[in-house]
C-alpha cells in the first residue's frame, strides 16, 4: 500500500514540477484513492460522496468534523435502494484528517466545476467523477507501480478489511463498517488481499 501512494505522489509532484494539467486529476484520483482505502469504500460509495458526507465522532473531538461518514450510496439487498451506515475514521490513519481537511478547503476549489456541485470529486468537465474514469486512473497507477493486474480498485476495500483485523479490531465492528450482511464476506475479503499480496505495507 505504501509503495502505491508513493508512486503516485511521485507522479503529482512531478505532473506539477513540469507543468502538467496532469498534475490537478492526478491529486485528485490520489487523494480518493487514499480516501477510499482509509474507509473501506466500494467503487460507487467513493464516487458518489458529497462534501455533506463526513461529520464529527463525539468520542474523538480531535478529528473534528472528519470523525465519521455517512455512507449514502452503500450497496443494497435486491430489489431495495442503497443503503446507508456510518464509517468512523481510524486512528491507525490519522492523516486521513489532514487529507480531508486540505481536500474540502484547498484541493477541491482547483476544479473549476467545484462550486455547482456538492460533490467531493468533481469532474474537469462534470459535476462528478465517473466509475469509470476513476477505475482508469487506478489502472495507471497500478501499471506505473509494477504491481500485478489482479489488483483492481476493489482492492483497496480488501486492504481496509485486512489491517483492521491485524490490528484486531473485533470482526463483527469490522463487518458493520464494511456495510457486509455476511461475516464470511467479510473473511473472505481478508484471504484474497492477502493472497495478492496489496495487503502488505
Amino acid at each position: 500500500m505504501q509503495h502505491l501512494f508513493d508512486v503516485m505522489d511521485d507522479f503529482v509532484d512531478d505532473a506539477h514540477s513540469k507543468g502538467s494539467k496532469r498534475w490537478l486529476t492526478a491529486l485528485r484520483d490520489s487523494t480518493a484513492f487514499k480516501i477510499g482505502y482509509a474507509f473501506g469504500l466500494r467503487r460507487r460509495e467513493l464516487v458518489m460522496l458529497d462534501l455533506t458526507d463526513f461529520g464529527p465522532n463525539p468520542h474523538v473531538p480531535r478529528y473534528g468534523n472528519f470523525g465519521a461518514m455517512t455512507v449514502c450510496w452503500a450497496k443494497g439487498t435486491k430489489g431495495s435502494g442503497p443503503r446507508r451506515r456510518t464509517v468512523l475514521t481510524s486512528p491507525e490513519f490519522p492523516w486521513v484528517v489532514d487529507l480531508l481537511q486540505y481536500w474540502c478547503s484547498e484541493g477541491r476549489e482547483l476544479f473549476a466545476t467545484a462550486n455547482r456541485s456538492p460533490a467531493l470529486w468533481p469532474s474537469e468537465r462534470g459535476d462528478r467523477l465517473t466509475l469509470g474514469a476513476l477505475g482508469r486512473s487506478f489502472t495507471s497507477f497500478r501499471r506505473l507501480a509494477g504491481l500485478p493486474p489482479e489488483l483492481s480498485l476493489h482492492a483497496l476495500r480488501h486492504s481496509y478489511t485486512t489491517h483492521r483485523l491485524e490490528a484486531s479490531y473485533d470482526p463483527l465492528f469490522v463487518q458493520q463498517q464494511l456495510g457486509h450482511s455476511y461475516a464470511s464476506t467479510t473473511s473472505l475479503y481478508r484471504w484474497t488481499t492477502s493472497r495478492v499480496g496489496l495487503c502488505t505495507t
